[in-house]
């Protein structure tokens, strides 16, 4: 999941901050997307061609105008990213400056003295509190989008969209404060152990619900075959010599176009779950060989493991952070907990000093998670061209194509710094990603990929 998504779960972040990068192979924004024309294609400017005119290209090329948005829009999101930062910190910290955390406390210990009525009351109360007072940075961040095309979606809309969040957003944190203080109260030098043990099948829990039941509560979804056998039909070949069992009525047609410009397809969920599903924004713009290679991208993530891989690693860092948070919290506990209102670690007030701790973590530990992505993406991208290597002529091209119409859409820089990659990219930079697809041929050598022989 992309940050944008991690926005759904905001008090679910106490465990689901570092978790979040065993998932993130499957929706981020930037993944590559393509698909068939669709019978009325747009325009030009929707729908880029190649920059040369015989259809090759050799770089990432991006018309003057969309240049300059593009550099805009960097510059944009970097600083709306640095302000989220910045301002998510203040706000955790004006939390307990006001005493939130002990008035919502009291509440629920009046209500009840039974702890599950008071997590009742506590949770939805804090999540909505910290959700609420976050909408500026929520709201400036959509007001980029829909400046610059990325987003048609009306505020309308997209309130109702933050509604059902919200009610996310409340069951997860019912979810993780009772687990959490439960296990605290229970073993008051251990619960940052048992509690990570408790994440794991909750993280394997969203990830096979969510496109059951939470994708479909924000967008609609069908049937691929219905919507266009054509290209359920190629990309049956793929999977097929992928080696995977992802049959044709697990092939989804998702209704974007009411919400986004942009473009995606992916693969998601595990076990009776897994799907491909395609966005229409995507079969509108882009033709088939290439959205071919992008679900052969999306299909690497599963054949190459990166799934279990991505969640040991995410366990992993999901340990460290709680170790050294159980360290940090109980510093800054003796240090500020009796000014803040907070009787002890086991007080339900606490709540928004451990989510400050995690979040700072979170922010230190974001470059190697990224990094670590990275990797996956790369990696997914050569099995792309392994998997699509003899199925569509030219390939390379085809994917090198599919990157730069993505990028053109999507106002992609065109020369992100190492620094910014490093920091804020989960995949490699299209600039990258388009000369990769340029020169990886090992086949001109007489050699085989090295996922697919």
């Amino acid at each position: 999941m992309t940050r944008r998504t991690q926005l759904l779960f905001a008090s679910f972040c106490l465990c689901m901050t570092f978790a979040a990068l065993c998932v993130s192979t499957a929706r981020a924004q930037n993944a590559p997307s393509a698909s068939r024309q669709s019978t009325n294609p747009p325009t030009a400017e929707q729908n880029p061609t190649p920059p040369t005119q015989s259809g090759w290209i050799t770089k990432y090329t991006l018309s003057p105008d969309r240049e300059q948005k593009a550099r805009a829009l960097a510059k944009l999101t970097l600083r709306e990213r640095l302000v989220d930062m910045v301002y998510g910190f203040i706000l955790l910290i004006a939390i307990l400056w006001w005493k939130l955390g002990p008035k919502y406390r009291d509440i629920a210990e009046k209500v009840s003295s039974r702890f599950l009525v008071q997590v009742l009351i506590f949770a939805p109360l804090i999540a909505l509190t910290i959700d609420v007072l976050s909408l500026p940075t929520r709201l400036y961040a959509h007001s980029i989008s829909l400046a610059y095309g990325l987003s048609i979606q009306g505020w309308g809309s997209w309130f109702w969209d933050w509604t059902k969040g919200e009610l996310l957003s409340v069951i997860f944190s019912i979810i993780i404060v009772a687990i959490l203080y439960a296990v605290i109260r229970k073993s008051p030098r251990r619960w940052w152990f048992y509690f990570w043990l408790a994440t794991l099948p909750l993280i394997l829990a969203v990830i096979f619900i969510s496109p059951l039941v939470i994708d479909p509560m924000f967008h609609k979804f069908q049937p691929l075959q219905q919507k266009d056998p054509a290209l359920t039909a190629e990309l049956e070949k793929m999977v097929q010599r992928a080696g995977e069992n992802i049959p044709p009525s697990r092939m989804f047609w998702m209704g974007a176009a009411e919400k986004t410009t942009e473009l995606n397809a992916y693969v998601t969920g595990f076990g009776a779950s897994k799907r491909i599903v395609v966005w229409d924004t995507t079969i509108a713009k882009l033709n088939a060989p290439q959205i071919v290679f992008v679900a052969g991208h999306e299909m690497g993530h599963y054949v190459l493991h990166h799934i279990p891989k991505g969640f040991a690693f995410g366990a992993a860092m999901l340990f460290i952070a709680f170790c050294l948070g159980y360290r940090l919290i109980r510093w800054v506990l003796a240090r500020s907990g009796a000014r803040w209102g907070i009787r002890g670690l086991q007080d339900f007030a606490s709540y928004p000093a451990l989510l400050l701790v995690i979040s700072i973590l979170a922010t230190l530990g974001d470059p190697i998670g990224n990094t670590f992505s990275r990797y996956f993406e790369h990696q997914a991208d050569q099995y792309g061209l392994e998997v699509t290597h003899g199925l569509t002529t030219h390939s390379g091209e085809v994917a090198a194509q599919a990157f730069n119409i993505l990028g053109e859409i999507s106002l992609d820089d065109p020369d992100p710094s190492r620094l910014r990659v490093l920091l804020f990219y989960d995949h490699p930079s299209i600039p990258d990603r388009i000369q990769f697809a340029l020169r990886y041929d090992p086949w001109a050598q007489g050699q085989t990929g090295q996922f697919v022989k």
